[in-house]
């Protein structure tokens, strides 16, 4: 699992010396080696133990969706992110956080070069103007699928959490618009490899967020469980 203090350092770092380079950490909702999820489960008190992905998806609950009334505006983003006065919103420290190759930061966060990997279509992106940052589990999605309608406070935490390493992630623009708000029963990533991950990565986000799922969305999640047989899913419950 990333750490937290990662996200923050980049944004301390604002002027016009170029930033260190740092290796992203994979998104940590899935492990493929029981070992290493035993491993990140010893972190933080609140972190649940690994679940095998089947048993992680059977622990959702299952619910119709529920459109009617959603508005992008309820969910305030970006807000301004772990440090309030570094000129970085949190869309900007997710971008430094995931850079494999880090920019140069100016006044007023702007970023000029660097390099990232987009997990959802397996390609290296090295303008950070072509970059989406991306809810895993999308906004609308959420609203469809919270049990008991949120306060704006807890909106406004969803869509700015930088408190897990899942629920935004860095992608090529292309690939976050092909996807949109669709669950994993209508898009999957083009990269078939990050399939294992990807599931487990949603089921983990929804797990942290006590977010439901629809029957479809399950069947398709189950199926995805079927080929990923070593696939296990962390997460910590969201305040």
């Amino acid at each position: 699992m990333k750490n937290l203090v990662l996200r923050g350092l980049p944004a301390l770092a604002l002027c016009a010396l170029p930033l260190l380079v740092t290796t992203p950490v994979a998104h940590a909702a899935s492990s493929t080696d029981p070992a290493s999820a035993g491993a990140a489960a010893a972190g933080p008190a609140g972190v649940r133990a690994p679940l095998p992905l089947f048993e992680a998806i059977d622990r959702l609950p299952v619910a119709a969706e529920h459109r009617e009334g959603y508005k992008r505006d309820l969910y305030k983003h970006w807000n301004k992110g772990l440090n309030a006065g570094d000129g970085c919103d949190t869309r900007k420290e997710v971008i430094l956080a995931e850079a494999v190759g880090a920019p140069q930061v100016t006044a007023g966060c702007k970023l000029t070069g660097g390099s990232w990997h987009s997990a959802y279509d397996n390609v290296v992106v090295t303008d950070a103007a072509r970059l989406d940052v991306d809810h895993f589990v999308p906004l609308a999605e959420v609203y469809d699928s919270e049990q008991t309608p949120w306060s704006a406070a807890r909106r406004e935490a969803y869509a700015n959490d930088q408190a897990s390493p899942d629920t935004l992630i860095a992608v090529s623009a292309a690939s976050n618009r092909s996807k949109s708000d669709k669950d994993p029963a209508e898009w999957l990533p083009s990269d078939g490899s990050y399939h294992c991950t990807y599931a487990a990565t949603w089921v983990g986000t929804k797990l942290r967020w006590d977010l439901a799922v629809d029957e479809n969305e399950r069947q398709a999640l189950l199926g995805l469980a079927e080929d990923c047989p070593t696939t296990t899913v962390v997460y910590e419950p969201a305040p």
